[in-house]
């Protein structure tokens, strides 16, 4: 079985090669999301499916949108109301200035990277393992967003503490995973 880290390597570099920025409408239109109220999504980054757009769409329609900073080994969670200069570089991530929010709402959707997601729905993300921590807190539907072709048939290798997600969405479709 290939280790997580060589995974890592391999993805991004093709990722870096077939970059072609996409625009996410399928989530815009998915049942949960226009039925949501409170959205956590991200900022991305280098060749990360592009989230600016999304995050605009999302606040335009009227949602809550809610954006992680990292503090050590956890996420915290800020309000956004899509204000560019209310995001600083850290790390070359972009994340949101301002209070944390001490106790989270009912979040009804989160949208979360990935490098590449099973047949299953097991992601595999940057590797800081932020998101494993932060996913089994969080009750609302949860979309991986993933350039096409980063789907794999394979199972990826996983951790007891890996979450599996409800769903993941590249620009051209919305795939759902069963759940046992």
């Amino acid at each position: 079985m290939k280790d997580k880290a060589q995974m890592r390597e391999r993805y991004r570099r093709e990722r870096s090669e077939a970059f072609v920025p996409a625009v996410y409408s399928n989530v815009l239109a998915s049942p949960e999301v226009t039925q949501a109220t409170v959205i956590a999504s991200y900022v991305s980054y280098g060749h990360e499916p592009s989230t600016v757009e999304l995050n605009r769409a999302l606040i335009k329609s009227g949602k809550t949108l809610l954006l992680p900073r990292v503090n050590k080994d956890r996420i915290d969670w800020i309000y956004w109301d899509g204000d560019a200069e209310k995001l600083v570089e850290k790390k070359k991530i972009l994340e949101p200035v301002g209070e944390v929010i001490s106790t989270l709402p009912a979040i009804d959707v989160v949208i979360v990277p990935a490098l590449r997601i099973d047949r299953d729905g097991y992601r595999l993300g940057q590797g800081g393992g932020y998101y494993d921590r932060a996913l089994p807190m969080m009750s609302g539907w949860k979309i991986a967003l993933v350039h096409s072709g980063e789907v794999t048939s394979e199972i990826l290798p996983r951790e007891s503490h890996d979450i599996a997600v409800d769903a993941a969405a590249t620009p051209d479709l919305i795939v759902r995973f069963k759940k046992n």
